[in-house]
């Protein structure tokens, strides 16, 4: 009997030991399976993942990517087998079920199982309150996603929606030509108007590409030498600040492209509305309560009319936090000076002010920062 007693200790330790690691097989399982099941329109277990996901942060600045490749990133893999642990209401066998449901290899659900719920168990609570909060702004899922576009997918999109549109063009002025011949020498006689449908933007919105470009002949490959142009880059200060690259200029989907060498690429949006499919899902012009919202509680920034004014100086701990955006405000409203008075100056203030309701506060630019 002392024996047993031994090797039950000697045993133990080593099974807890080894449920509190998962093996890179079952890590590429899960992921596997995720990604699958993102691509199917309106799955609750990966939609509602990815939403908790973008929410918390542990999304990244591309939720697409992450969660088509979550086996790459250990935080967010954790995060994602965290809320479908409280997707299942932190219940282990309906934990279980769900895992099989999105058909994992039958020997990677046990140890995921195992693993989760001993990771989580002391934060049952805490979940379960998180997920009543977080159903209740919930609107369902986004999924049927693709594969997130490489720089060469972006290239070859936008190449074929310049060649459509070119073709588009070519036809409209042909029978601009036609209908202006078929008239001629006849008196009185309107002129059949030309009706060709506009062609419909096939060009690629994803921003995610553009953390992967490194130099600027890349941004030419992909958007047309026509789209690209270079300009000074200028900070907050109001200095130059190196070289930029705008896409699009002096449109609304105008977008500027900053490579600052082995500190990775700053891509900042400044005009709205726009096409482009921006991280978080937030960009210029959105207001003040979808930056809160996203960010998960209230945050601080500079007043207004002041140096550094409408910048954001503190993400107060939210999802943002330690994100490298960097959101710049704007108030609409500022007609009225005894409103406007409250928000300028050398002073901070918090998001949830309620002077700022009245004055129509939106995201003025919006800079991502990405590392190599």
């Amino acid at each position: 009997m002392k024996r047993f007693f031994i090797l039950a200790a000697l045993f133990v330790p080593v099974m807890l030991s080894a449920q509190a690691k998962l093996s890179q097989t079952v890590i590429n399982d899960f992921s596997a399976r995720v990604a699958a099941h993102y691509q199917l329109p309106h799955d609750s277990i990966t939609g509602y993942i990815a939403e908790q996901l973008t929410r918390s942060g542990n999304a990244g600045l591309d939720i697409d990517s992450t969660v088509f490749d979550l086996k790459k990133d250990p935080v967010a893999l954790d995060a994602a087998l965290k809320y479908l642990y409280q997707y299942s209401d932190c219940n282990r066998q309906r934990f279980i079920a769900n895992l099989r449901s999105m058909n994992l290899e039958t020997n990677s659900v046990f140890p995921l199982a195992t693993y989760t719920a001993n990771k989580y168990k002391n934060d049952t609570k805490a979940l379960l309150d998180d997920k009543k909060d977080f159903l209740a702004t919930y609107t369902g899922p986004v999924t049927g996603k693709k594969p997130p576009a490489s720089i060469a997918d972006v290239a070859a999109a936008n190449q074929a929606a310049a060649v459509a549109e070119s073709n588009a063009n070519a036809a409209a002025e042909s029978n601009t030509a036609a209908a202006g011949n078929s008239n001629t020498g006849t008196e009185n006689t309107a002129a059949p108007a030309a009706s060709t449908a506009p062609a419909t933007d096939t060009r690629n919105w994803e921003v995610h590409p553009l953390f992967q470009v490194r130099t600027p002949e890349q941004l030419v490959e992909m958007y047309g030498a026509n789209n690209v142009t270079q300009h000074d880059a200028i900070n907050l200060a109001g200095n130059k600040d190196g070289e930029a690259y705008v896409i699009y200029p002096d449109t609304d989907n105008e977008l500027e492209v900053q490579f600052d060498g082995e500190n990775g690429n700053i891509v900042t949006f400044s005009h709205f509305p726009s096409k482009w499919k921006s991280p978080y899902g937030i960009k210029a012009g959105d207001p003040l309560d979808k930056l809160a919202k996203v960010n998960g509680r209230p945050f601080k920034f500079n007043a207004f009319e002041w140096t550094n004014g409408g910048t954001v100086s503190s993400w107060n701990g939210g999802a943002l936090e330690g994100k490298s955006v960097i959101v710049v405000l704007k108030a609409n409203n500022t007609g009225d000076p005894k409103q406007y008075d409250q928000v300028t100056g050398d002073k901070t203030l918090r998001s949830d002010l309620p002077a700022l309701k009245k004055l129509d506060v939106v995201i003025e630019s919006i800079a991502f920062k990405a590392a190599n």
